[in-house]
């Protein structure tokens, strides 16, 4: 047994075919349970052959027992009784036999080895089959598989059977019990009631013995009417309706003709030391910064994956976003509750000294204003890593994304208990407002739209769409999961996705309903971080699983054509650590490139 312990059988048969292991449900738990509640569970004993649990009997303990301490299974047995030498006590003169032995009792015989090389032959020939298995079904055939079915003979295929007459009761007896004889009143009242009516249709009627009983009066009648039940019942067969399952499920295009989507993991980005939060591209594709749990913010080449800089922060980074403006140079970073401004210095030294020219010509206005965060401009040696302005903020500040425009910025700081939960910066004349008068929620994340002034706000169960003219709330999409994690706008503007911890991903239609278009649950785990492509048909997942799903997610430009959303690749390759897998995804603005960082401290390129 214990040779095959690892594997589903425990021997074979003489066929040569395996003899499996009879299934055993018990878990552990149920074990345990057992346990406790089985008086005899210490004598009893599963049988490896036939899993069925034995209780042993007392005698069988004893012996257990015995032979546990060493002893000798039998109890009457006595170890030390005198030796009794059967052989050597009395001597003989004479030895039994002494004929010499036959050479043949050496010697292998040759007629045995004859009979074997025929038998052997006889096998090879294929005159004599080694056991032959036993046909033990019948072997049955359809008589009228190939009959017409108009012809005569057709007719026993579709054969109906006739209905049955109900079983005479003890009211048809002629001496029935005097319950069943009716009263004066009820024979008057059976006679008044139609023919249909009437539970019975005689009446019964006692009589002495059985030469008494008179011909039935209406047999022919009802003779004839079961004749007609007969001939005019209709023989016909309701045919079952035979769905084929595969007609149910949706036909979807397969992957092949959706292409191209990331499939392979390219490049690698190793350097920090602890969970990477947050990514983000720069609007040229160049360029790649990552912000981790080390402290640490770095920026490395995507081609390369060559790390070009690190820059030492105060805190674990929470976020990093790069400005969508491909006209300015700057990234915002969140760590405890500050956002800085870094200009990188990374690509075109025009761009970058624009950028610097753009943020030093602000000019303070007459009357400062009171404002919720403290804006400070960095000099010294912040200023030499590129370091531009500082927000201090009055709560610890968890996300931060840039508007596409590029002068806004907003951030998320969760609490629960006050209003100023969400904060949007005007980076041109460093002004700080409050959108929001009060809290509906912890909010989540937030996202501005891609071209209409409408604001994303998640909280834990709902989106609220607001338009930032009117200031008022357009839209408030129910999203059926327990937490929302994260959000992404199309980049066309009318389609939002939003992952969540109870591993669903819920795809928004905002102009067909405030419930989700479609409710996709392929990922194991909480899904952390969602994204959409800007050009290409393709969203992103990423999941405490450590996996990345990509599926094709089209929007067509005709309104009454519904978005498809078809998954074509799992994406695997970081290692979960600490329970955490993905925690960040993100595509390159033109090519079809998904970024992902992980929990293991590396943020890879899949191609």
């Amino acid at each position: 047994m214990e040779w095959y312990k690892d594997y589903p059988h425990i021997g074979y048969d003489l066929d040569g075919k395996k003899i499996f292991k009879p299934i055993r449900n018990k878990d552990e738990l149920d074990e345990f349970l057992d346990k406790m509640d089985n008086p005899d569970y210490w004598r009893t004993v599963q049988d490896k052959m036939t899993g069925a649990d034995i209780r042993l009997s007392d005698e069988q303990v004893d012996l257990v027992h015995r032979l546990q301490e060493g002893k000798f299974g039998d109890v009457n047995f006595n170890e030390y009784e005198p030796a009794v030498d059967f052989f050597s006590n009395e001597v003989m003169i004479h030895p039994v036999t002494n004929r010499p032995q036959d050479k043949r009792s050496f010697i292998p015989s040759l007629i045995e080895k004859e009979k074997v090389s025929k038998l052997v032959h006889a096998i090879k020939m294929g005159w004599i089959k080694p056991r032959r298995p036993k046909e033990t079904t019948p072997q049955y055939y359809d008589l009228w598989a190939k009959e017409d079915p108009n012809s005569i003979l057709g007719r026993h295929k579709m054969h109906v059977p006739a209905p049955k007459m109900k079983l005479p009761g003890h009211e048809e007896s002629y001496n029935p019990p005097p319950e069943y004889l009716m009263s004066e009143e009820e024979r008057l009242a059976w006679e008044q009631q139609d023919p249909e009516d009437r539970k019975l249709s005689f009446l019964p009627q006692k009589f002495a013995c059985l030469r008494a009983v008179p011909a039935y009066s209406r047999f022919i009648h009802e003779r004839f009417e079961r004749c007609l039940d007969l001939y005019l019942c209709p023989r016909q067969r309701k045919m079952r309706v035979n769905v084929n399952p595969e007609d149910l499920i949706p036909k979807l295009p397969k992957p092949k003709d959706l292409q191209p989507f990331p499939t392979t993991q390219s490049l690698v980005y190793r350097g920090h030391t602890s969970l990477v939060r947050s990514i983000s591209v720069s609007p040229s594709g160049q360029w790649l910064v990552s912000g981790s749990d080390d402290c640490t913010v770095r920026f490395w080449e995507v081609s390369t994956a060559r790390c070009l800089k690190t820059l030492e922060v105060g805190g674990a980074v929470k976020g990093v976003s790069w400005n969508p403006n491909p006209a300015v140079c700057l990234v915002a970073v969140s760590y405890d509750d500050t956002i800085l401004l870094l200009n990188p210095g990374l690509g075109d030294r025009l761009l970058c000294t624009a950028t610097d020219q753009l943020i030093s010509s602000y000019e303070e206005p007459e009357e400062a204003k009171d404002q919720p965060v403290q804006w400070a401009v960095s000099e010294g040696e912040g200023h030499e890593q590129g370091h531009r302005l500082v927000l201090k903020h009055p709560k610890a500040v968890r996300q931060v994304t840039w508007h596409g425009k590029g002068d806004y910025l907003a951030c998320v700081m969760p609490d629960n208990s006050s209003n100023l939960q969400v904060v949007i910066h005007q980076v041109s004349k460093r002004r700080t407002q409050n959108p929001f008068r009060k809290s509906k929620g912890l909010v989540q994340c937030v996202s501005f739209h891609p071209v209409r002034p409408y604001f994303f706000v998640a909280t834990q169960r709902y989106v609220r769409v607001y338009n930032l003219i009117k200031q008022e709330l357009t839209k408030k999409l129910m999203a059926n999961c327990k937490w929302i994690s994260s959000m992404s706008v199309h980049p066309a503007g009318d389609n939002v996705i939003c992952g969540s911890y109870d591993c669903r991903l819920a795809w928004f239609d905002l102009d067909l309903s405030t419930k989700p278009y479609k409710v996709l649950r392929h990922h194991k785990k909480a899904l952390r971080s969602v994204a959409y492509h800007n050009h290409y048909p393709l969203f992103a997942s990423g999941s405490d699983d450590g996996s990345v799903i990509v599926c094709h997610g089209m929007v067509y430009n005709d309104l009454l054509q519904n978005p498809l959303i078809v998954p074509v690749k799992v994406l695997k390759g970081h290692t979960i650590t600490h329970d955490l897998g993905v925690l960040d995804v993100t595509f390159h603005p033109t090519q079809p490139w998904v970024f992902s960082s992980g929990a293991d401290g590396t943020v890879r390129l899949f191609t």
